[in-house]
């Protein structure tokens, strides 16, 4: 394998040998090809793409570049669920438990949030003492006796990706599918699961703006996953607005928390019974989606997902106090109210200008080294369709050591006011099998 000549091919859209591929890979984790050659193959590939050969052996490469987990001693099947982010999107925190309460295990690897976009790990560290750092003989115990464990990336599972996906960073070749594709499943892939759903967002506070790329995303991965013989579904669904009202870390734990005790937003709930009912079908404990349905509904209204995530705490060295006693959680010093400037509806909300609020406010971070405030963010008050009178509160800002003017500029800015409700969207828009 000869670095130029395997950029060059890819520069000139020739097909390269999935062989070149995997060494290419393996040269460049052990820092055998220096950063600018890699540089110079992501961006060929960003411009050219990548034939489905290729694709599959540069998503073998990351995810053989380091441990693949072994699960054969937890029973049954061991089903995930990965989203490619939005705003306010908690799902994993009311998903994992209700799933598990069922009894299907969910070896859940999450990450951070970046830009606009929310992070699992950042939701969960709002909770006083809860350890998302846990060895992987740890995480596996904790998943054969209690059903689930959420941790982050470890250092031994796919690095390439992590040196890969820093080069993308810096070099605005994030937004490329095959790159995305093949690092989502790579990391996904070295967990060691049987089966994964995917919830690839569309609209506004999404990566994937239309649903013509989030559905050429969701075949991609999907394809990926089955060629490696694990059964994946994908769900396409509507981020157009932001999903729940709470949009933060501390407050998102709060709102998920709330699903957990049978109440809670109605569009957290839905995509919860949603992505949960097709777990189950895949995890071999539903008979089919109403039936998975009706399971993670009973769990959610009867206490039993809501206890997993107690217990679920405990185990990650968190204070299970906290799932009731939302006093326990960082909460923000000082609150602004966003006005309404007119009467009508709301037609339209720009998620991601929200998110960006968010993140101005320090909720979120613009570089991965940034440190984020657990307790600040936003609380919506309207969300598409609401009647809105002038001056009534669109949103309320949760402030500690920065101003409200920027981030409510932004909120003002991302609520449009018309006279008539819009039509409505659905939640789901599709499905990929």
């Amino acid at each position: 394998m000869i670095p130029t000549e395997v950029i060059r091919r890819k520069r000139d859209r020739e097909r390269l040998p999935p062989d070149e591929v995997r060494d290419f890979v393996r040269a460049y984790t052990k820092g055998e090809v220096p950063d600018y050659q890699a540089a110079a193959l992501v961006m060929a590939i960003y411009l050219n793409g990548l034939h489905a050969d290729e694709l599959h052996a540069l998503t073998e490469a990351m995810l053989r570049s380091g441990e693949v987990l072994d699960l054969a001693a937890i029973p049954g099947v061991k089903v995930d669920k990965h989203s490619t982010g939005g705003v306010g999107d908690k799902l994993s925190l009311p998903l994992a438990p209700a799933v598990a309460a069922c009894g299907v295990a969910v070896p859940m690897v999450s990450g951070r949030g970046l830009g606009h976009t929310g992070g699992t790990l950042d939701k969960l560290e709002a909770i006083p003492g809860f350890r998302v750092d846990l060895e992987v003989p740890r995480f596996i115990a904790q998943v054969r006796d209690l059903g689930l464990c959420l941790i982050g990336q470890t250092a031994t599972l796919a690095p390439a990706d992590r040196k890969l996906y820093a080069l993308r960073d810096a070099t605005a070749t994030v937004d490329s599918i095959p790159l995305i594709a093949s690092s989502i499943m790579s990391k996904k892939l070295a967990e060691g699961i049987d089966a994964l759903v995917l919830d690839v967002k569309v609209g506004r506070g999404a990566f994937m703006k239309t649903e013509a790329r989030a559905r050429e995303l969701a075949q991609t991965m999907c394809a990926i996953g089955q060629g490696h013989g694990k059964r994946v579904v994908a769900y396409l669904t509507n981020m157009d607005q932001p999903l729940g009202l709470a949009i933060g870390n501390a407050t998102e734990a709060i709102e998920s928390f709330e699903v957990l005790k049978g109440r809670g937003p109605g569009d957290v709930r839905e995509l919860t019974l949603v992505l949960g009912a097709e777990m189950l079908v895949l995890g071999g404990v539903a008979a089919d989606l109403a039936d998975g349905r009706r399971r993670i509904g009973a769990a959610l209204d009867d206490g039993a997902a809501l206890e997993r995530m107690r217990r679920c705490v405990a185990a990650q060295g968190g204070d299970p106090r906290a799932v009731d006693d939302y006093g326990r959680l960082p909460t923000a010093r000082r609150r602004h109210d966003v006005g309404a400037r007119a009467a009508g509806y709301v037609t339209a909300i720009d998620a991601e200008g929200v998110g960006v609020a968010a993140m101005r406010l320090g909720a979120g971070r613009q570089k991965k080294e940034d440190a984020v405030d657990p307790a600040v963010g936003i609380a919506l008050a309207k969300k598409l369709g609401d009647p809105v009178a002038p001056g009534e509160p669109l949103a309320t800002l949760l402030m500690n050591d920065v101003g409200p003017e920027p981030a409510a500029a932004l909120v003002q800015a991302a609520y449009c006011i018309g006279p008539a409700p819009p039509a409505a969207r659905p939640l789901v828009l599709g499905e990929i099998r």
